[in-house]
């Protein structure tokens, strides 16, 4: 038995598919040409200049550094092929292994201790209400936004064997620890860090603050009521509910810790001896010093493999969990009445 097509007002038979129109190409065609069919060309022309300006000043660079690391060149001459020589001497340099050992002593001071202190300042004036707490939330991101060479330059002269912190320790009666901070071997990378620490604390509080904000606050209440402390509200609220901030705050600061160039070469150009340089001295020294281009290139590439390597990581890390979570988890409060009857 089969069933004739239907027919239009002259006698003209018509498919299944005229008749349903439009729908059935839409219900047939998959999403990848409905987003292409939907997309408006002409909006590519407001973003064109920005991708002009990627395109030439980040992607292109990025391009050239690759093709430089496969030849040795010095920048004026023609450079002669030389495969993954420029890789190998990057991999059993002791010096560069060195430096990237100093790179990892400087996360702590860069990333983890900054999230710490700017967990605690958000913590704290999330149930601070203070008079002028805006104005101490300025001062404290202050440092974020100066630049790196002024703040090498201050930090220099406060730390000198001559300086306000030496000065300060002597009058207290703590003259037997003042020393010469950036020009010790025990104590240049530390105090790096240290200054470090300072820079990045201000973003972290500012990014942490942010996300405090956006916490419902019946969760806090509720937890209260269940008979929870400051403590215990910030550990089972507050920072599971800051992780994407968390996230990026460390990816931030590992970036920044890993890539550090002038705060260091402003302080300390890598001394005393190369207890404080790090791989992103290497390159310019490379580049610009000794000539050697390819030498570089490759280590720029090897920083940057790296830097992805750790942002992914944490990411991974820290990502969010599917499903929904219980961020509190004290007694109820039926539990408590059913052990006080």
């Amino acid at each position: 038995m089969s069933i004739a097509a239907p027919t239009t007002g002259n006698g003209t038979a018509t498919s299944a598919r005229s008749v349903t129109g439009g729908a059935y190409d839409r219900r047939r065609r998959p999403a990848r040409f409905n987003y292409l069919s939907s997309l408006s060309w002409t909006s590519l022309l407001y973003v064109a200049p920005a991708l002009a300006f990627f395109g030439v000043f980040v992607l292109y660079p990025i391009g050239i550094s690759v093709w430089y690391s496969f030849y040795a060149y010095d920048g004026l001459t023609v450079g002669t092929p030389v495969g993954w020589a420029n890789y190998t001497a990057v991999f059993t340099d002791a010096q560069l292994r060195a430096a990237l050992l100093h790179s990892l002593v400087l996360l702590f001071f860069y990333a983890a201790l900054p999230v710490c202190v700017g967990l605690l300042l958000a913590g704290a004036m999330s149930r601070i209400r203070v008079y002028g707490l805006t104005v101490l939330r300025a001062v404290l991101f202050l440092p974020q936004i100066l630049s790196s060479v002024v703040v090498a330059v201050a930090w220099r002269n406060l730390l000198a064997e001559d300086g306000p912190v030496n000065a300060v320790l002597r009058a207290v009666g703590l003259g037997r620890f003042a020393t010469s901070w950036l020009g010790d071997f025990d104590t240049a990378l530390p105090s790096i860090g240290v200054i470090g620490t300072w820079v990045e604390y201000g973003l972290c509080m500012v990014l942490f603050l942010s996300g405090i904000v956006a916490i419902d606050r019946s969760t806090y209440e509720a937890a209260r009521l269940d008979g929870a402390g400051p403590v215990r509200e910030f550990f089972a609220i507050t920072l599971p509910a800051l992780r994407p901030q968390i996230s990026i705050a460390l990816i931030l600061t590992i970036t920044f810790a890993l890539r550090n160039f002038d705060l260091i070469w402003n302080t300390t150009r890598g001394g005393p001896g190369t207890t404080t340089t790090v791989p992103s001295l290497y390159v310019y020294q490379d580049a610009f010093q000794n000539r050697t281009l390819g030498r570089a290139s490759a280590l720029a590439v090897v920083l940057t493999l790296v830097i992805l390597l750790v942002v992914v990581v944490v990411q991974l890390a820290l990502r969010e969990r599917e499903g929904p979570r219980r961020r509190f988890t004290g007694p109820r409060t039926s539990d408590r009445k059913v052990q006080s009857s």
